[in-house]
């Protein structure tokens, strides 16, 4: 009997201080904004590429019985959840440098499934990069009847783009470099490279369709193993341009139904901070209103389960 899968909504509450949550590659890495109102932004591909990093093979890589860092995030979340026994599906990540392009396009659907968390839970368009000059005719006659189809798919798990509750100030500042990068200089410096949003507080919105969940092979071990990551999505994979984004809350609810039984719009604005009064150009969290469980009021009956991951760090 396969697994009955009820639709889910998360959304995930970060403050960021001093640090760059998405640059942009098109402005010189500055913080990516809306242009209509100076919102802060984080694409739905910046927060997916971090969860897949906490999985990817070059972080098991690191991973050894009796070390310091047995205690990968991965690690943890394999021993916590059992990731695999019942169903027997591995946790290999498809959108990795150096995979095994040969490997992956004779894979047959179900062994693809089975094959890749981040292709179970947010899809893949791997058919899109298979050129018809890197195939023989087999192969091309193979594409033309769909036999490649399993490789292209929308992803069950959608991850919304992520807006700060107000306007946004950046900060620039010139990077030096005590030993030069030039031959003929003995110090460096690279002009307001170092750009990053003062302070501010963002909200991404994350949906699980188990209606796709059937194509693409995604389980329930799947999205559990996205929410014991999210406490940790942005400690684990810090860097020097985002040292200062701490998640505030990390709301995940199941649905009823796998229909849905109450409208997500609902849910998400009543968790989403705002501005307290009088506040115009805010400079900490304190100067917003921060929700917590009791703001939902009656929507949690129109929930299974309502749960804030925070709360579950250090269990």
């Amino acid at each position: 009997m396969s697994e009955e899968l009820k639709r889910q909504v998360g959304l995930l509450v970060l403050d960021v201080t001093m640090s760059n949550p998405n640059g942009d590659p098109d402005m010189e890495s500055e913080p990516r904004t809306r242009e209509l109102d100076g919102l802060g932004m984080i694409s739905p591909v910046s927060l997916k590429r971090k969860f897949r990093d906490l999985v990817s093979e070059d972080s098991r890589d690191l991973v050894s019985e009796g070390s310091e860092v047995f205690s990968t995030v991965f690690s943890a979340a394999k021993e916590k959840l059992g990731l695999g026994n019942k169903t027997g599906n591995e946790f290999r990540i498809l959108e990795e440098r150096g995979r095994n392009r040969d490997e992956i396009k004779e894979m047959d659907k179900e062994t693809f499934k089975r094959s890749f968390w981040d292709a179970r839970l947010f899809g893949n368009t791997f058919l899109e990069s298979l050129k018809d000059r890197e195939l023989n005719d087999d192969q091309k006659k193979k594409k033309k009847e769909g036999g490649y189809n399993h490789l292209i798919n929308t992803g069950a798990l959608q991850v919304g783009v992520g807006l700060s509750i107000a306007p946004i100030e950046v900060v620039r500042m010139t990077n030096t470099n005590k030993a030069g990068v030039q031959e003929d200089k003995d110090r460096g410096m690279a002009p307001l490279a170092f750009r990053v949003v003062q302070h501010g507080i963002y909200c991404i919105p994350i949906y699980f369709n188990p209606s796709i969940a059937r194509k693409t092979g995604a389980r329930q071990e799947d999205v559990e193993l996205l929410k014991f990551m999210m406490p940790y999505v942005y400690q684990h994979t810090a860097s020097a341009i985002r040292p200062q984004i701490s998640v505030l809350h990390a709301w995940f609810a199941e649905h009823k139904n796998s229909l849905g039984s109450c409208p997500e719009h609902l849910f998400i604005d009543a968790l989403t901070p705002k501005l307290r009064d009088g506040i115009a150009k805010p400079s900490s969290m304190k100067d917003y209103r921060i929700p917590t469980r009791e703001d939902l009021g009656s929507l949690k009956d129109r929930f299974n389960s309502v749960v804030d991951l925070m709360d579950r760090v250090g269990e």
